[in-house]
């Protein structure tokens, strides 16, 4: 690959309106350029290179480590977590000693990646570990009383708790009344005191000082299986086929990672750099068997694992068995394994429908609140029926749209017995803690979240002082907003200079994620022609001009402003992300397009 020096690109914004056709507003990333200077010795003199990791927050004395994380460098030491050495005893005790332990795992990813982890541990130590998820419907979120006390009636002597458990006050209460002993592995933010357990391990509770408050449950739960073999190593111990190879289980830690959107800093990039390396290897059976009944190849990327492999894992705890992820993941049996992959891909069709149908009711139900009040400063569509396993999609796809917090809820016979509700928020506007407010002040049931999401309980005839409520709340926050609208762009780019060699020089920046965000390019000026629809709901396109020509795709924009305006073709200007993509053994690229604005 050639490192010579890119031309250097303008860092002031090209003239465009207040707001595109998607009802943004461009931003060209103003580069600093004594930062750009230190950067580019790391990356062979390539200016764009160089510009993209400042853009990032890359300062050169780790940019090393950022482009080619290591497990060796970024590890953190296991003692450094609150109760992690005192989680590795108990559980290692139990090991040893053959006790009757429990994993009581969250029903999505993290929660199904994390349980599979400690599965997988324990048969390399001879031993079962039991399973138990509860129910989305019926249960909700995380352990319950009764919960516990099911799991001691059968017999249970130690339950460890994943990716839940550390705010399960009520429950822990129960734990401790029934002389149940349980260790909490979280990673969920915790306000107030500690509640009393065998052995609380989260990077976020209040007295951890490890600094690691960004991993995934599922990267916690490494950290936790590395302290116990370091452990039996410090005691002499091992299984007779020796210490259980962790590395073998990086898989599970990165796909948990990416789907639980934990950000790509830190001991994060190597999970997930690495752990991608071995899901391209095949080792999960699980894995292979559930991309072998959808229809997906090689196992190597970021979408491949978040995009393809995520949606089909949580669809069980969504819409039907939340089980099947987790047992899934830890199986080692090829038939049950495909059997368990049927089901899912099954299942995640079924939430696509489900997902569709109420999308559809909730967007025009976003469209007439907007146009009655232009500037309420929230999203709130309710409907009876709208399953609770996709209201969280929805109002992710509510923000996008509408560049607003937005809250989704549903209720209906089958569906439990209060309304659930689900929002995502956009950055600057904390909608968990406003949830928790309105939960406080008596205005719904229940509710809690951080700050880009939060869930809640209410009873239907509260919808109407909810909303009221909200809208109230959320005045405040006008220029939060307002900076929501911001669509934040890298560089400019000529559809003539989009070469697979360029694209693969971008790619070595990689992972990208939260917090390391996919680079985003504007051509400018181009045209837009051939447009056609793909499937139900996507465009593809060509963009040209001068200097060349590049295919380019919208994934669901049929039917949106931006949609309506490339069906307009003629001049415009192009906003999105460059992809490579092997068909045949060809290499070719296009423009996943994010924005448009018309000229």
């Amino acid at each position: 690959m050639s490192t010579q020096p890119a031309k250097k690109l303008p860092d002031t914004a090209p003239s465009a309106p207040d707001l595109s056709e998607g009802g943004r507003r461009w931003r060209l990333h103003a580069a600093d350029a004594r930062k750009v200077q230190a950067l580019l010795p790391v990356v062979g003199g390539n200016d764009l290179l160089a510009r993209l990791l400042e853009a990032r927050g890359v300062e050169a004395a780790e940019a090393g480590s950022y482009l080619l994380p290591t497990l060796r460098a970024l590890f953190p030491d296991p003692s450094s977590f609150a109760d992690m050495d005192k989680a590795a005893g108990i559980v290692l005790d139990a090991i040893l000693d053959g006790r009757k332990v429990v994993v009581f795992a969250d029903y999505d990813v993290d929660g199904g990646t994390s349980s599979a982890i400690l599965a997988r541990y324990f048969r390399a130590w001879g031993r079962d570990l039991g399973l138990y998820v509860p129910d989305r419907l019926e249960e909700g979120y995380g352990p319950s009383p009764e919960a516990f006390r099911y799991l001691k009636a059968g017999g249970a002597e130690l339950v460890i708790t994943v990716d839940c458990g550390a705010a399960a006050i009520r429950a822990l209460d129960e734990a401790n009344a029934i002389d149940l002993p349980i260790v909490v592995i979280d990673h969920h933010l915790m306000s107030g005191e500690v509640p009393h357990t065998a052995a609380l391990v989260n990077p976020n509770r209040p007295d951890c000082t490890s600094g690691q408050g960004h991993l995934a449950a599922a990267g916690v739960v490494f950290v936790f299986v590395a302290a116990l073999n370091r452990l039996a190593r410090e005691r002499g111990l091992a299984p007779p086929d020796g210490l259980p190879d962790i590395m073998k289980l990086l898989d599970l830690c990165a796909l948990g990672t990416l789907c639980d959107m934990a950000p790509l800093t830190g001991v994060n990039r190597a999970f997930v750099r690495q752990g991608l390396s071995m899901m391209a290897h095949d080792q999960n059976i699980g894995l292979r068997a559930l991309a072998d009944v959808s229809g997906i190849g090689k196992i190597e990327t970021v979408y491949h694992a978040t995009f393809l492999l995520g949606p089909r894992l949580n669809a069980g705890g969504r819409v039907g068995d939340p089980w099947l992820a987790a047992k899934l993941l830890a199986t080692d049996d090829r038939g049950e394994a495909i059997a368990l992959a049927e089901r899912l891909h099954a299942l995640n069709d079924e939430r696509k429908a489900l997902e569709a149908a109420i999308l559809d009711a909730a967007t025009a139900q976003a469209e007439r609140s907007l146009a009655a009040q232009p500037d309420r400063g929230i999203i709130i569509a309710a409907g009876e029926g709208w399953h609770p396993g996709v209201i969280g999609i929805v109002a992710g796809r509510l923000k996008d749209r509408f560049h607003l917090p937005s809250i989704v809820i549903g209720w209906g016979d089958g569906l439990g017995p209060v309304a659930k509700g689900s929002g995502r928020s956009v950055k600057g506007v904390n909608l968990g803690a406003a949830i928790s407010e309105a939960a406080r002040q008596g205005v719904i049931l229940s509710g809690g979240g951080h700050a880009m999401a939060g869930g809640l309980s209410m009873d239907p005839p509260q919808l109407a002082a909810f909303d009221a409520w909200m809208l109230d709340h959320m005045s405040a926050f006008a220029e939060e907003r307002d900076a929501a609208l911001d669509l934040e762009i890298d560089a400019l780019v000529a559809p003539g200079a989009v070469t697979p060699e360029l694209v693969e020089r971008i790619a070595t920046l990689g992972p990208f994620g939260i917090g390391a965000p996919e680079p985003v390019f504007l051509l400018k000026d181009v045209s837009i022609t051939g447009v056609r629809r793909v499937g139900t709901q996507h465009l593809r396109f060509t963009v040209e001009d001068a200097s060349g020509r590049l295919e380019s795709i919208a994934w669901r924009a049929e039917g949106t402003p931006m949609g309506d305006a490339l069906r307009q073709g003629g001049r415009c200007s192009v906003v999105g992300r460059l992809k490579a993509d092997t068909w045949n053994g060809r290499v070719r690229v296009q423009l996943e397009t994010l924005d448009i604005t018309r000229h």
